[in-house]
C-alpha cells in the first residue's frame, strides 16, 4: 500500500483527523463537476449537453484552474470532493485529477453512468479507492435502458462497467430515476440493486426542468410528461408499504415537528461548508441553483472570499411572492414538499414562486402518512403529532 492510500485511509469519517479538522472547517464539502457534456442523451436530465459540444468543452475549468480550486478547498480544511457533470469520464484528463485529489488527502466522490468505465479507470480506482462511487441505471433491460439514455449501445456498456467494479472489488452504490413511463420497473431495480451491492439503491422520484433553464418550452414540456403522478407514486410505496412508513419516521419525527421557517428563501443547509462548482467556473450554494444572483465567478474571485462575503449576504434573501408569503411560509410540510429557490428557479425563472408539483405531491404523501386530512392544507393548521 502507497503511502497516499495510507493517508486517504487516514481520513476517513470515523477517523481522529476528520472529526478534528471537519468540526471547525469552513467548507467541509464541495461538489465539481468536471463538465456539462455526456454520452447519454437521457430526456429527463437536467444537464447534458451533447458529448461533443466544442463550445462547452472550450469553457471548461482546465486541469491547472481545478487543481486551484482544490488548492483553495485545502487550506479551508476541506475534506470531501464529490465529481459530477454531465458525465465525469468524459474529460480525457479524468485520472490525472482524480490523482491529484486523492494525493490531497481528500475523501472522493465519483458520480457516473458507469458506461465509459474502462479497466485503466477501474484499476486506477482499485489502487485508491474513491470514498463513495454512485452509478446510474436505468433500466434492468436493455429496452427499459435505452429508452431513458436514448443511446443505441449504452445499456451493454453501462453493464460491462458495473462487471469491471465487480471483477476489482469495488464498492458502489446504484443510483436510479423513477418516470412515469418506468415506475413499474422500480420495485425490481430496487431488488437487483440490494443483491448486487447490498445497500438500498438511490431513486430520484421528482424530477427537476433543466438547472440552466436551456432546451426550451418543448423540453420542458417533455419533462413534465415523465414525472411520476401520485396514484404512480401511491402504487410504488404501497408494494413496500412498511419499509416507506419505517423510513419515514426518522424524517417525521426530525423534521415535521418544526415550526414553519418564515420568509428566509434558505431555509435549507445550502451554501453552509456545502458548496457547488460548475464546470466554466461558477460557484452556487447548491448544484441546481443557477441564477445569476445566487452564482459567485471563482475566475475572478475565490473559495475563501465567497464563503466569507458572498453566501452570508445571499442567505439573508427574504421571499416576495404573495403566493409564497400566503402558502410556504406557514407551511409545516416544506420539507416534505422540498420548496426551495433552486427549484422555484428551475420552474419558474424566480427564487420565490411555489412550485405546483411539490405542492400537490407534499400534501397527497403526508395524507397518506396520516399527517393531514384529505383536502387540508399544510398552511391552515399545525403540524399533526405523529402517531
Amino acid at each position: 500500500m502507497t503511502s497516499e492510500s495510507k493517508y486517504v485511509e487516514a481520513v476517513t469519517p470515523d477517523s481522529e483527523l476528520w472529526r478534528k479538522v471537519s468540526g471547525s472547517a469552513l467548507l467541509s464539502h464541495l461538489d465539481i463537476e468536471l463538465t456539462e457534456r455526456c454520452n447519454n442523451d437521457c430526456l429527463h436530465c437536467y444537464i447534458n449537453l451533447p458529448a461533443g459540444d466544442a463550445s462547452a468543452r472550450e469553457r471548461e475549468l482546465s486541469f491547472d484552474d481545478l487543481c486551484s480550486v482544490v488548492e483553495q478547498a485545502v487550506d479551508l480544511n476541506c475534506l470531501s470532493v464529490r465529481l459530477t457533470g454531465g458525465e465525469p469520464l468524459l474529460r480525457p484528463d479524468f485520472s490525472e485529477i482524480y490523482r491529484y485529489i486523492i494525493r490531497k488527502g481528500m475523501r472522493v466522490t465519483i458520480f457516473t453512468n458507469g458506461t465509459l468505465l474502462s479497466p485503466a479507470v477501474a484499476d486506477l480506482l482499485r489502487r485508491y479507492p474513491p470514498f463513495d462511487l454512485e452509478v446510474s441505471v436505468y433500466g434492468l433491460t436493455r429496452r427499459s435502458y435505452e429508452a431513458v439514455t436514448r443511446r443505441p449501445g449504452s445499456f451493454e456498456a453501462a453493464m460491462a462497467g458495473l462487471e469491471l467494479l465487480r471483477q476489482r472489488d469495488l464498492p458502489f452504490v446504484v443510483k436510479g430515476v423513477a418516470l412515469s413511463t418506468n415506475i413499474h420497473e422500480v420495485p425490481a431495480l430496487r431488488r437487483w440493486a440490494r443483491e448486487l451491492t447490498g445497500k438500498e439503491p438511490g431513486l430520484a422520484m421528482r424530477l427537476n426542468l433543466r438547472a440552466r433553464r436551456d432546451g426550451g418550452e418543448k423540453r420542458s414540456r417533455a419533462i413534465r410528461s415523465l414525472r411520476v403522478r401520485w396514484d404512480q407514486m401511491q402504487e410504488f410505496l404501497r408494494s413496500d408499504e412498511a419499509w416507506y412508513r419505517e423510513s419515514m419516521q426518522p424524517f417525521i419525527q426530525t423534521y415535521l415537528q418544526r415550526a414553519p421557517g418564515g420568509d428566509r428563501l434558505f431555509r435549507c443547509g445550502s451554501g453552509l461548508r456545502v458548496l457547488n462548482v460548475s464546470a466554466y467556473g461558477g460557484l452556487q450554494p447548491c448544484m441546481l441553483l443557477r441564477h445569476p444572483d445566487c452564482t459567485y465567478d471563482l475566475r475572478a474571485g475565490d473559495l475563501r472570499d465567497a464563503l466569507e462575503t458572498f453566501i452570508p449576504r445571499l442567505r439573508e434573501a427574504r421571499a416576495e411572492d404573495a403566493a409564497y408569503l400566503a402558502r410556504c411560509v406557514r407551511c409545516f410540510l416544506q420539507p416534505l414538499c422540498g420548496q426551495c429557490p433552486a427549484w422555484s428557479w428551475m420552474e419558474h425563472g424566480v427564487l420565490d414562486r411555489p412550485v405546483e408539483y411539490l405542492c400537490e405531491l407534499a400534501h397527497a404523501e403526508a395524507a397518506f402518512l396520516g399527517l393531514l386530512d384529505e383536502g387540508e392544507k399544510g398552511w391552515e393548521r399545525k403540524p399533526a403529532k405523529p402517531s
